[in-house]
C-alpha cells in the first residue's frame, strides 16, 4: 500500500460509507444467491431440511415440458417485443428531436405508463381487451395469440416512453459538426439518419436493447395479471400446459404450486433462467459495444 494512503481524509473515512453497502449486499445477494445454487441441488420443504439429492431436480426441470414451452415463448416474446419496443422508442425520440412544438408534453405523456406498476397494468390492459373482444365472443383468456400480443401491446405501451427518454439523450449528444458536415456534403436525411446519427447514437442502442432483452425475459407480473398464463393444453397423461406462462411465472408456479416436493426443481430452474438471462445479456453488450462509434 502506498504511503500516506490513510492521510488523505477522504480515503480514510471512504470504508465508513462503503461498508454499510457492502455488508448489506453480501446479506442481501451474495449470501442468498450462493444458498440459492446449493438448495438447486437439495429436496427440501425448509431450508434447514435441505437434503442433498445431486443433479436431479435439473434432470426434472429439462423434462418438464411447461418448463421448455415457457422458454421458447418467452424467447419469442423477448425477441419480438425488442424489436418493436426500440423501432418505435427510436421514432419517437427521433421525432421529438426535430423540433415540433409540444415535445416536452409528448415526452411526458409517453413516459407516464413507465410509472404504473406491472400489476396494476395488467389488471388495466386486462379489461381493455375483454371489453374489445366480448364483442367478438372471446377472451384474451381463451386465444393463446391474443394472450401473446396482448402482452407485447402492454410491454411496448410500458417500456417505449422509458427507451425513447435514452434515446433522446443519445440523438442530442451526436455532434452538430457532423451534421453539418453531411449537410453540406448534399447527404439525404436517410443517408444522414442510417450513416451519421445511428452509429453515434450505437451506445445508446447498446443500453436500450439490453434493457429490452432482459426485461422480456424477466417479465412476471405483466404476465401474472393479464393472462395467468392462460389458457390450458391438456397433455396425454392429465397434466397442463400453460399456453401464454412465461418462464418466470412458470418458476414462480413450480414453487408454489406443485407442493414441497417441486420446490428444489423450481430452484434449478431459477438457476438456469439466471444462466441464460445473464449469458444473453452479456453476449448481446458485447456484439453491440463493438460497433459503437468511437468520438
Amino acid at each position: 500500500m502506498k504511503k500516506g494512503f490513510f492521510k488523505n481524509p477522504m480515503r480514510r473515512w471512504a470504508w465508513l460509507f462503503v461498508g454499510p453497502v457492502l455488508v448489506c449486499f453480501i446479506i442481501g445477494f451474495v449470501w442468498p444467491f450462493i444458498q440459492g445454487i446449493y438448495l438447486s441441488f437439495c429436496k427440501f420443504r425448509l431450508i434447514r431440511d435441505a437434503q442433498f439429492t445431486g443433479l436431479g431436480n435439473y434432470i426434472a426441470a429439462f423434462r418438464d415440458p411447461t418448463f421448455l414451452h415457457s422458454f421458447w415463448y418467452t424467447a419469442l416474446f423477448a425477441i419480438v417485443s425488442l424489436v418493436i419496443i426500440n423501432v418505435l422508442a427510436f421514432a419517437v425520440a427521433y421525432a421529438l428531436t426535430q423540433g415540433i412544438k409540444g415535445s416536452n408534453l409528448f415526452r411526458t405523456v409517453f413516459f407516464m405508463p413507465n410509472l404504473i406498476g406491472g400489476i396494476v397494468l395488467g389488471y388495466i390492459w386486462s379489461m381493455i381487451f375483454d371489453g374489445i373482444l366480448s364483442q367478438f365472443g372471446t377472451s384474451i383468456l381463451l386465444e393463446t395469440k391474443y394472450g401473446f400480443w396482448g402482452l407485447i401491446i402492454l410491454m411496448c405501451w410500458q417500456q417505449i416512453g422509458y427507451m425513447m427518454i435514452i434515446y433522446i439523450a443519445g440523438l442530442q449528444a451526436v455532434p452538430e459538426d457532423m451534421l453539418e458536415a453531411a449537410r453540406i456534403d448534399g447527404a439525404t436525411k436517410s443517408q444522414t439518419l442510417f450513416r451519421v446519427i445511428i452509429p453515434n447514437v450505437m451506445p445508446s442502442i447498446t443500453i436500450c436493447t439490453f434493457l429490452s432483452l432482459t426485461n422480456g425475459f424477466k417479465l412476471f407480473d405483466q404476465n401474472l395479471a393479464l393472462t395467468g398464463g392462460q389458457p390450458f393444453i391438456t397433455q396425454p397423461d392429465g397434466s397442463a400446459i400453460k399456453t401464454t406462462e412465461m418462464m418466470a411465472l412458470n418458476i414462480y408456479n413450480t414453487f408454489y404450486g406443485q407442493g414441497t416436493a417441486s420446490q428444489g426443481v423450481a430452484q434449478a430452474k431459477a438457476v438456469l433462467f439466471f444462466i441464460l438471462v445473464a449469458g444473453l445479456g452479456l453476449l448481446q453488450l458485447g456484439f453491440t459495444r463493438k460497433r459503437e462509434v468511437q468520438q
